[in-house]
């Protein structure tokens, strides 16, 4: 149980700076940023990922607990930034 909350929190930090990086590419309004927003996302991602898998022989708790409750965090916060995200840019609550 503790895997997973505290895979869940690692998640949710992955999570976040995947909304800086949209953010800033926003920002910039440049197609070419928004190519290097999705890299910077997806190697963020699989640095979250990875390093719990790195660190697995260390962590007091279960690796595999962690690693999914990291995957599942990281997937669901990042739609929910984005639709967050996409309702600002288009003038909405967000």
């Amino acid at each position: 149980m503790i895997g997973v909350l505290a895979g869940v929190l690692w998640g949710a930090l992955a999570a976040f700076v995947n909304l800086k990086i949209n953010q800033k590419a926003l920002a910039k309004n440049s197609t070419n940023a928004l190519m290097a927003a999705n890299l910077g996302r997806t190697a963020v991602d699989i640095a979250a990922l990875g390093i719990v898998f790195l660190l697995r022989g260390v962590l007091p708790f279960s690796y595999e607990a962690m690693l999914i409750g990291t995957a599942v965090s990281l997937s669901l916060l990042t739609v929910v930034f984005a639709y967050r995200l996409a309702g600002k840019e288009k003038g909405g609550k967000g």
